[in-house]
């Protein structure tokens, strides 16, 4: 299962893009610490658009060092 842990708004698609490509070139321990750092509890932020059989991931399978 897919899990919706974090996601930014932005002004335009452009800026979407750049900072999609910014945080893609970081490294893995790097974005953990950005997702921990506004939602610890690696809760599902989508939970309530989607239906419950389209949420469910164990979040610590996520969570891999590298």
């Amino acid at each position: 299962m897919t899990r919706l842990v974090y996601f930014e708004v932005t002004q335009n698609v452009t800026a979407a893009i750049a900072r999609e490509k910014q945080i893609k070139s970081w490294r893995r321990g790097k974005k953990l610490a950005l997702i921990e750092s506004l939602n610890p509890g690696w809760d599902d932020l989508a939970s309530e658009w989607l239906p419950k059989e389209a949420t469910g991931a164990d979040p610590s399978s996520l969570r891999s060092s590298g």
